[in-house]
């Protein structure tokens, strides 16, 4: 039973605040408030919690998620009316959709169908839609519209599904409203999906004879077969073995060239058919630059090929070092994807290796309006000045101080600030809904001073001017550390801040699914070592990783580290930093003596190749936050800490993006 003391506002407060009947308030806790709030919170997820000490955080703007923490406890005993008093009270917050989204599954799992279907509101979750079609099912509300509803769920995908499903396809298989059709239809969309597992539980139920084939087919898309040569010559088989085949050119593009001619022959396979698996087969074998690449490439129609293609067909031949091959690449790519900053610099970059050093200038100066990787090492082929475009709004600060009253965007505030991120973000996104464009970007600006820095990266963009606010996309935290530890390394602190930036987006509590921990991402094996190394006192082990003094520590001396590896060369030290020695060592030995753009560029691993500009781009940002200018890109990727400085001016008529 949920004991809560339910929340009291005084006339003052009401005066005052946004505090109403639901207990919310505009006002920010304390610290010692905060400390409160996130032990109250642990405590009532381990068990019950003491009401007077709720008492004491009813005036708390983030008191709904500690009563919905003492709820969601006992979710599966939680009475209808407890529950709908929690919903009457939060109705249009955050804490309510949430709690509703954990609600619901518990009264599906003990079948209190009538309860689930008073408290249902529409969603997006399948899981849940297939849980409301059961409750109307099981009380009898299992009419034209509900056979509709679980058909087009039915069809919706060809992947699988959540388990609730089940008994709806079951229902619906009951009342005949399962066709063949239609389960030729899902057949056809897992078989797309490349689920082969998804393909037979559709099947089951289909005359035997369709059963067979089905599972043929099943088996075919697991693993292709020569059985698949005996199959009737219809649209379905051209189509399901398009689909094995391309999905066997991913493991092994040597096999599928060699099988498609016999599959394309037996059952028919159409030109565009063809040209699906032939484009499968070129891009696995140049994406490791395997032997062939260039015959592969040249195999796929013109039709066939799109940005991705286009891309490697430049970088395989960037990659044997055939520039005129480079530049047609290019040349063949679309006008958008042919005008893209990157692009721009590598088409500069052929002409000028072709000996057509004045096309080169023109084109270079084309890129380099463009605040990018790419943009910057244009500009210093020209020898001008770094393209940027600052804005810095002069909002007036009663419209900033009403977005920051905003209840839901003061109970965000509150749950980052102790650590709640997933609720935070539940706030966010339901006091952004209500924002315009301006208003959104203020709560850019208030996350900021909360400490809460990716919103910068992940909130702005609609409009494109929104680029230009380096101020926020690129926060300045922790930098005397940064400062001190890049001195102590011999490192730029632009580049620090631009690892840390690139990593965690100045979070301290960020873990990988690979576990990097803290500002610098840095993986606990790592740190002790580290630590070790530098006779680190005082590192506590893993948990020392999401202090940030400690993490810069060890950030910066792991780079210390890589660079004199490395040679001194940043570039390098960047993509070991990335993925790791073994790939780096691979790709050292594959493209000896490779000037640094073009090694970078052929990089193979796609998130190492846009990692490591991406850093690069962002040290020359950081270098124009701390200093007002910066390193030339083409000294700082080489490690080169010259005395020559790069100044920073806005092209006329530019409309900026950047990285």
């Amino acid at each position: 039973m949920n004991l809560l003391p339910r929340p009291v506002c005084s006339l003052l407060a009401l005066a005052l605040t946004a505090c109403a009947v639901t207990g919310t308030s505009s006002a920010q806790s304390t610290d010692a408030q905060r400390a409160q709030l996130k032990a109250a919170l642990a405590d009532a997820e381990r068990g019950p919690l003491d009401p007077a000490r709720a008492a004491a955080l009813t005036r708390s703007p983030a008191y709904a998620w500690l009563e919905y923490a003492d709820l969601r406890r006992n979710i599966d005993s939680v009475t209808p009316t407890q529950a709908q008093d929690f919903l009457k009270r939060y109705e249009g917050q955050a804490v309510a959709s949430t709690f509703r989204s954990v609600w619901l599954p518990a009264l599906a799992r003990r079948k209190d169908w009538p309860t689930l279907l008073a408290n249902w509101v529409p969603t997006d979750n399948v899981g849940l839609r297939c849980a409301q079609l059961n409750a109307r099912q099981a009380t009898g509300k299992q009419d034209a519209q509900w056979t509709g509803e679980a058909q087009q769920l039915w069809r919706s995908s060809g992947k699988s599904l959540p388990d609730a499903c089940d008994a709806v396809f079951a229902a619906l298989q009951a009342q005949g409203g399962l066709s063949d059709a239609l389960r030729w239809e899902r057949i056809d969309l897992a078989a797309d999906e490349g689920q082969p597992a998804v393909m037979r539980a559709a099947a089951r139920g289909l005359p035997a004879a369709e059963l067979a084939l089905a599972n043929d087919y099943a088996a075919f898309v697991d693993s292709p077969s020569a059985k698949a040569l005996n199959w009737p010559r219809t649209a379905r088989s051209q189509r399901i073995a398009t689909d094995g085949l391309a999905k066997l050119a991913k493991a092994n593009p040597d096999a599928t060239e060699q099988q498609l001619p016999q599959y394309a022959q037996a059952l028919g396979l159409n030109a565009d058919q063809q040209a699906q698996v032939r484009y499968q087969i070129a891009l696995w074998t140049v994406a490791s630059y395997l032997p062939d690449s260039a015959r592969r490439l040249n195999a796929v129609p013109a039709s066939a090929y799109d940005e991705r293609l286009h891309e490697w067909r430049a970088r395989e031949a960037m990659a044997r070092g055939d520039w005129p091959a480079t530049l047609q690449a290019i040349t063949r790519m679309g006008q958008t994807q042919r005008s893209d900053s990157r692009w721009r610099y590598f088409e500069a970059r052929m002409l000028e290796k072709t000996g057509q050093a004045a096309r080169a200038k023109a084109v270079f100066a084309q890129a380099a309006r463009s605040p990018t990787f790419h943009g910057f090492l244009a500009a210093d082929k020209l020898g001008q000045p770094y393209a940027l475009c600052p804005w810095k709004p002069d909002d007036s600060a009663q419209a900033r101080s009403a977005v920051a009253r905003n209840p839901a965007l003061v109970r965000a505030m509150e749950l980052y600030r102790i650590d709640r991120t997933s609720w935070a973000l539940a706030e966010w996104n339901s006091a952004l809904a209500g924002f315009d464009d301006t208003q959104r970007r203020l709560a850019v600006e208030v996350a900021q001073e909360n400490g809460w820095f990716d919103r910068a990266v992940f909130s702005l963009g609609k409009v494109p001017r929104e680029q230009q606010l380096y101020h926020l996309r690129f926060p300045l935290h922790h930098d005397a550390s940064i400062r001190r530890e890049a001195a102590r390394n011999a490192l730029d602190p632009a580049w620090v801040a631009a690892e840390i930036r690139a990593e965690s987006i100045f979070n301290p509590n960020a873990r990988s699914p690979a576990n990097a921990m803290g500002l610098m991402q840095v993986l606990p094996a790592t740190g002790a070592s580290v630590a070790k190394a530098i006779g680190l006192s005082g590192y506590g082990g893993a948990a020392s990783l999401y202090d940030p003094d400690t993490n810069i520590t060890i950030g910066t001396a792991y780079l210390r580290q890589l660079m004199d590896k490395y040679n001194g060369l940043p570039y390098v030290t960047i993509a070991a930093y990335n993925a790791g020695p073994t790939p780096t060592a691979r790709w050292q030995s594959q493209r000896p003596g490779f000037d640094p753009d073009l090694w970078i560029e052929t990089i193979s691993y796609k998130e190492t190749r846009e990692y490591v500009a991406r850093v690069l781009a962002f040290s020359v940002i950081y270098d124009w936050r701390l200093n007002g200018d910066a390193l030339p890109l083409s000294d700082r990727l080489m490690g080169r800490l010259v005395d020559t400085r790069k100044r920073f001016a806005c092209p006329a008529d530019a409309a900026q993006g950047g990285d």
